[in-house]
């Protein structure tokens, strides 16, 4: 079984943090999650959500140095950008799982401007990389720009026909959704399945016995040791 270390050491570390990614390594992770937005000067910034905080503000209104300045102001721990979580935790890396946020196209050419950084700035890790999103339609120009990148389905409900129209990698769904039908509608394609976010040895367990292939975990030590 894979384990992620959904979005860094997130039980023990602020979730998306430079510290999150550093503890993971630290604890023995060679997998990652984390989410991807962009500032409104096109950079990828590693935050969860599309708003800061309980300001009113979101991502997307700022450029990087703007954010930077805002978050100073207000105290607010400011997010990192993808490109200084990147050598945090690539020796050994195994796996990073990129989550776009864009719901609606909340940020037009996002999936072009990630694969381009990557391809300047990360290239040797890129066959590393899994693209994931809850937004089909951004599966699907991800999967035109990069017709051999691998793609995770991230759905909260699955349609067979959808990682078949993208030739998808995986699918990955919420612990509460996954069943066993699922699983094995999946593996009889020849797809992964990873479930998210399981925190406890018991819930491991039992996905395991129903042959999910991976989990995506805040406290990656539960199942590292």
């Amino acid at each position: 079984m894979i384990y992620f270390a959904h979005r860094g050491a997130s039980a023990y570390a602020p979730a998306n943090s430079k510290e999150s990614f550093a503890l993971a390594r630290k604890l023995g992770a060679t997998c990652y999650e984390l989410d991807v937005h962009l500032t409104s000067d096109k950079r990828l910034v590693v935050r969860h959500d599309y708003s800061i905080e309980n300001t009113g503000h979101s991502v997307k209104e700022f450029t990087w140095p703007a954010l930077q300045a805002f978050c100073a102001e207000h105290q607010l721990l400011c997010p990192p950008l993808l490109e200084e979580i990147l050598p945090l935790i690539k020796p050994q890396l195994e796996c990073l799982n990129i989550e776009l946020k864009n719901d609606n196209n909340e940020y037009p050419d996002i999936e072009k401007i990630l694969l381009d950084f990557l391809n300047n700035d990360a290239k040797d890790i890129l066959p590393k990389i899994l693209f994931s999103s809850f937004d089909f339609p951004t599966l699907v120009r991800l999967r035109r720009l990069a017709p051999s990148a691998r793609i995770g389905l991230l759905t909260r409900a699955f349609d067979a026909a959808q990682p078949r129209e993208l030739d998808a990698y995986s699918v990955h769904m919420n612990q509460t959704r996954i069943t066993s039908q699922i699983v094995q509608t999946c593996h009889a394609e020849n797809r992964y399945v990873f479930v998210y976010t399981v925190n406890t040895p018991a819930e491991q367990q039992r996905l395991k016995q129903m042959s999910v292939d991976g989990i995506f975990t805040d406290a990656p030590d539960l199942f590292l040791k």
